[in-house]
């Protein structure tokens, strides 16, 4: 457990983990996938998917039309013939997530996801409790429409209910027994409700014990279609005269994920030093609606990032891969912290505390959540540092330093802001 000096003003955020080896048990064995709720930080729902794995996930859109169609090879052959008069599974859009990607989802949205490979995926989510969408308390809830959630998730709700006297009805000592939310109805309304027969509804309503939330899927077999395939249903909407509108475009078909962990995605790159990536409302609109952003940073053996401050937001950084050593500066000028950060740690820096991050010999890889959706750094070494804007006069009078000292203070480091090992840097690289 790392620890913190100034608790005090993070709140939530005052959550700075070693959290290693509860992710490597989380790898083995995901069926205990309840635990995680416990690890985290609320912050509006912002996934990093990791490590080098790949999935499959759908985000449901109320009031939106189904605009996948899942067919069978039979199906295929009638492909030229008229969609309309085929039987198909009609679902919305399924989307291939990999390594490196963002998944971005408002608030109250329904969402599963598959893992279609043979090694287990870890995301790393984000939930804001005080996003203006949340009408509840400050307590994170998880709400499942299928599954049976473990006996742990469902304690810390009835123990609040128990707490502040609440009452549910006469079912309300049913409901004791847990269940996704489905199970909390009657079988008989909810027959009548989606006009199927009642043993339909006992069987979503009374699941295994077993099961929890995570469970192993047979047969599950869907589409995910090409650019071409995606283009050709265009196509025959355009044929037939049947408009994309404007709802369809913009809510209902928003995107969702932005890779920011592929070397060609970077925004910052050098060669003896490493790469940042970032992603925000420019690149990701639906993060304006979350007022969120993320950085993603690969640091090669003992490269520095620039020491800075973020300008608007509160930075929530988490080791993905590797060690090295985080120094955080308060507004007194006094060190908050100064220790090294390993893989599956957590830290949390607020708004104007400055940092430097500065990667162990194996290097290191970070990702940082951000509560802005254009969050700013000011940079204090480097290239676009506050330090290299300012005249020498200005330095040597608040410094008491010479101009040749001065000087050296502004151009020595002639990198952005991810800065290579050694004493000097080469200036050939910007």
């Amino acid at each position: 457990m790392v620890e913190y000096d100034k608790r005090e003003l993070l709140g939530c955020f005052a959550q700075i983990f070693e959290r290693q080896q509860f992710w490597q048990r989380l790898q083995h064995q995901q069926q205990h996938r309840a635990l995680r709720s416990k690890t985290e930080c609320q912050i509006e729902r912002l996934n990093a998917q990791e490590p080098n794995r790949s999935g499959v996930h759908s985000a449901i859109f109320p009031g939106c039309a189904e605009t996948f169609e899942t067919e069978s090879p039979l199906d295929r052959r009638a492909r030229s013939g008229d969609r309309g008069q085929r039987s198909l599974d009609r679902h919305q859009k399924v989307r291939r997530f990999r390594a490196g990607d963002i998944l971005a989802l408002p608030a109250g949205v329904t969402h599963w996801t598959y893992n279609d490979g043979e090694e287990p995926i870890i995301s790393v989510s984000l939930i804001d409790t005080s996003n203006v969408a949340n009408q509840l308390d400050l307590t994170f809830r998880k709400f499942f429409l299928a599954g049976n959630p473990q006996r742990g998730v469902q304690e810390q709700v009835l123990g609040r209910q128990q707490e502040t006297g609440s009452q549910y009805g006469r079912r309300g000592s049913e409901q004791e027994k847990g269940g996704n939310m489905l199970s909390g109805f009657d079988a008989q309304v909810l027959s009548e409700a989606f006009n199927v027969d009642v043993e339909v509804i006992r069987k979503i309503q009374e699941q295994a014990p077993e099961r929890g939330v995570i469970v192993q899927a047979e047969n599950l077999r869907f589409l995910l279609p090409e650019a071409k395939e995606e283009e050709e249903e265009r196509e025959w909407h355009s044929r037939r005269g049947i408009p994309l509108n404007g709802l369809e475009e913009t809510f209902c078909t928003m995107k969702l994920r932005e890779n920011i962990g592929h070397p060609t995605r970077s925004d910052v790159y050098n060669p003896r030093g490493g790469r940042i990536s970032t992603v925000n409302s420019n690149t990701l609109p639906v993060l304006n609606w979350l007022q969120l952003s993320a950085e993603r940073g690969t640091l090669y053996n003992n490269a520095i990032v620039a020491p800075h401050w973020n300008m608007n937001a509160h930075s929530i950084i988490y080791i993905i891969r590797g060690s090295g050593r985080f120094q955080v500066v308060g507004n007194a000028g006094k060190s908050v912290f100064d220790d090294e950060v390993r893989q599956g740690q957590l830290i949390v820096v607020p708004q104007n505390f400055a940092i430097v991050k500065k990667a162990g010999e194996q290097g290191l890889d970070y990702i940082a959540f951000k509560t802005n959706d254009n969050a700013m750094i000011s940079p204090l070494a480097g290239r676009l540092s506050a330090i290299r804007a300012m005249p020498e006069e200005v330095l040597m009078n608040s410094y008491q330093i010479t101009r040749q000292e001065a000087k050296s203070l502004k151009y020595n480091r002639d990198e952005l802001s991810v800065f290579g090992p050694g004493a000097r840097s080469s200036r050939q690289y910007a």
